[in-house]
C-alpha cells in the first residue's frame, strides 16, 4: 500500500473539502466547461468543485482511498465525478481527449513529472485548457505544506518550455497564503499557470 493510499485511509479529509482558491478563481474568470480532467486528485476536492459547474470529471488518482473519499464527497454535494486507479508511470493518455486537465498540488519526481507535461499538452484538445498550481523549488524553506525534497518540486521553465506555443492567459511565481486541511497551512511559494492550447491547423482552414 502506498503512502498516500495510507494517509488518506481515514475519515478526516487531509486537504479538506473545499477547492483550492486559484481554481476557484480560474473558473469565476474562464467559466472553464465540458470534459475535465483532474491528476493526482487525491480526496477529491477540485473535481467535485469543477463538477459542481456543470463539467463532466474525471478524477485520477493511485490512491484507491482517495477515490473512495473523492465518490463520497461528489455524493454528498449532488453531483457525480468519474474516478479512475491510475499511476500516472503507465497512464494511457489521448490525444486531444480533454477540454481541461487540472493539476492541484500533483508532485512528481523530474522524470516522470517532464513525462507528465509533454502528455498533457497531447491530451488537451484544441483551444481547451491547462490550468495548475503547484509548489515551486523555492518552497522548502516555508515549511508550510509539499514535501521536503527538491526533486518533486517545479521550477517555472519546466512550464514555459513545454507549453512556449500556448496562450499564456496567467502566470505567476511567488508567495501566496494557502489554508488547505491540516497539509497546507501558511505563507507558501507556488507556480500558477493558465494555458490555453491553440486551434488546430484544420480548424484554421475552415
Amino acid at each position: 500500500m502506498n503512502r498516500w493510499n495510507n494517509r488518506f485511509q481515514n475519515e478526516k479529509y487531509v486537504y479538506g473539502t473545499h477547492p483550492n482558491v486559484f481554481l476557484e478563481e480560474v473558473q469565476k474568470k474562464l467559466q472553464l466547461s465540458g470534459d475535465a480532467l483532474a491528476i493526482a486528485e487525491g480526496e477529491g476536492r477540485n473535481a467535485v468543485f469543477l463538477a459542481e459547474q456543470g463539467m463532466k470529471v474525471t478524477a485520477w488518482d493511485y490512491a484507491e482511498s482517495g477515490l473512495e473519499k473523492t465518490k463520497k464527497l461528489a455524493a454528498s454535494r449532488g453531483t457525480v465525478v468519474q474516478t479512475e486507479l491510475v499511476d500516472l508511470n503507465e497512464a494511457q493518455w489521448e490525444r486531444d481527449r480533454w477540454d481541461e486537465v487540472v493539476c492541484i498540488f500533483g508532485h512528481f519526481p523530474t522524470k516522470l513529472r517532464q513525462k507528465t507535461l509533454r502528455n498533457i499538452k497531447e491530451a488537451v484538445k484544441p483551444e481547451g485548457y491547462f490550468v495548475t498550481e503547484v509548489y515551486s523549488l523555492y518552497q522548502i524553506p516555508y515549511k508550510s505544506g509539499g514535501l521536503q525534497d527538491i526533486d518533486l518540486l517545479y521550477a517555472p521553465e519546466e512550464f514555459l518550455e513545454v507549453f512556449s506555443d500556448w496562450r499564456i492567459i496567467h502566470f505567476f511565481m511567488g508567495e501566496v497564503v494557502r489554508h488547505e486541511g491540516e497539509m497546507h497551512n501558511g505563507l507558501s511559494h507556488v507556480i500558477q499557470i493558465v494555458a490555453q492550447k491553440p486551434e488546430s491547423k484544420h480548424s484554421e482552414k475552415n
